[in-house]
């Protein structure tokens, strides 16, 4: 027993494979001094209630009531930090409007750092709170700024992947905005990169350094292939747009003669450990590069809505070994919430499925097969981001990261119940994924450490 921290008591739900529900009741699981799951004991072992004994003893058992449930903690895979002050702002505008008016000027105001310090300390705490245990961030281009949010994310005890954001192309980005050439954005992410790396060697949880051009049309073929050379220089995460909408798809098709997910393999772009954001119009071709690579896809079903001009067919995606997380792309998805992203996600497969345009025959309306369930979306969020990023997280298992959500259904502000009806295990998981809002996460913990309590 040396070495082992705390334990918990519990009932706990994940998807240990894509979209198959596991729980188990009353189970014990116990913690090491690094924050990893050591041991999950049934109630029904021998060793169950010696071990609880030994816990109590030591003043550390935590054991959950009834009606509370352990969920593993969501990973965020796409989310754009700077734009939290505009979440809610200008989703009925059209993608060059909300770009050039809104978010660009937004996110040059990020040169002031204590701008950056105040919002980023909001987001980091309002994600947190709402189960997001792991988020992978677009900074600015300012390295000074998103080097605070890295700072932030540590101190609040979040696992956090931030890469200082790449936009050098002056044909590509507003004046205002944009790094002052190839070579200054190269260094900088480079001293990024190395910094990140000496600071998060005394964050238990982790925090990383992510290569990330805003995407091919905001960068020189220069700029493209240096943050390829530094990905595979410093092996790290890489984290981009690939084909999102129909505007971006062309445009990087006729500059370079190539599809996106092409041209982004080809500066060295593509790997284990690469996410690529959105990626709607990808054909099946590219999702053998994605498959053969490795790399991932992060799911944004709100934003997708705005300013995809599509709707991604995930299962067939699945089908073709493509890994999946998900993502709230804040602020073109609205919500910092992954609950909401489970259900957009789940009702946009079926919107996919069953086709919008009543003017066509219900035969040709839509795409047959496509729709994917609640457990699958809920996948998407913890086990997708955890293959994602390529890190021991997003399940309930030994050897993983202790990241949880304490779900509480009994909350006065939002009871869920089945009435006698529906008290099923599994029917009581479908209803707090789809019921669930921030009054009900009680608690969640990162790495064993307690981040975020009602």
């Amino acid at each position: 027993m040396i070495g082992l921290e705390k334990a918990i008591v519990a009932t706990y739900f994940h998807t240990p494979e894509h979209g198959q529900l596991a729980y188990q009741e009353d189970a014990l699981i116990t913690i090491n001094q690094d924050g990893v799951i050591d041991r999950i004991v049934p109630a029904d072992d021998g060793d169950y209630q010696p071990l609880i004994a030994l816990f109590e003893e030591r003043g550390t058992l935590i054991r959950l009531t009834d009606g509370q449930y352990l969920l593993p903690g969501f990973i965020d895979t796409h989310i754009h930090a700077p734009q939290w002050p505009q979440a809610g702002i200008a989703l009925d505008a059209p993608l060059d409007v909300w770009l050039n008016e809104h978010t660009f000027p937004l996110e040059a105001k990020y040169k002031d750092v204590d701008f950056a310090k105040e919002v980023y300390t909001d987001l980091v705490a309002t994600l947190l709170a709402r189960g997001t245990t792991t988020a992978l961030y677009f900074g600015t281009i300012h390295k000074e700024s998103s080097f605070e949010l890295v700072k932030i994310a540590a101190e609040k005890g979040q696992r956090a992947l931030v890469g200082k954001v790449v936009m050098d192309d002056p044909q590509g980005n507003p004046d205002f905005y944009r790094d002052a050439s190839t070579e200054i954005a190269l260094q900088e992410t480079e001293e990024f990169i190395q910094e990140v790396r000496a600071y998060g060697k005394d964050v238990i949880q982790g925090v990383y350094p992510v290569v990330m051009p805003r995407f091919a049309p905001s960068c020189t073929d220069e700029a493209l292939a240096g943050l390829g050379a530094l990905a595979q220089k410093y092996d790290t995460h890489v984290h981009t747009h690939c084909s999102e909408g129909q505007w971006e798809h062309d445009f990087t098709y006729k500059r370079f003669g190539k599809t996106d997910t092409e041209a982004l393999r080809d500066f060295g772009l593509f790997g284990k450990k690469s996410v690529m954001a959105h990626s709607n119009f990808i054909n099946d071709d590219d999702a053998a590069i994605f498959a053969e690579n490795q790399t991932a896809v992060a799911h944004c079903p709100i934003s997708n809505v705005y300013f995809a001009n599509s709707i991604i067919p995930i299962k067939h995606l699945k089908e073709l070994d493509v890994q999946v997380g998900l993502g709230t792309d804040i602020s073109g998805g609205f919500s910092p919430s992954l609950y909401d992203g489970i259900k957009q996600a789940v009702m946009s497969s079926r919107q996919l499925e069953d086709g919008v345009n009543t003017h066509l025959p219900q035969a040709k309306r839509g795409v047959p097969d496509s729709r994917i369930s609640v457990v699958e979306a809920f996948s998407l969020a913890t086990l997708g981001g955890g293959e994602a990023l390529d890190l021991p997280i997003g399940l309930i298992k030994e050897g993983y990261a202790a990241d949880f959500q304490v779900i509480d259904t009994t909350a006065k502000e939002n009871r869920i119940q089945g009435f006698g009806v529906f008290e099923d295990l599994g029917q009581t998981f479908e209803k707090i994924l789809y019921l669930a809002n921030q009054a009900n996460i009680q608690q969640v913990y990162v790495q064993g450490k307690l981040v975020s309590e009602k």
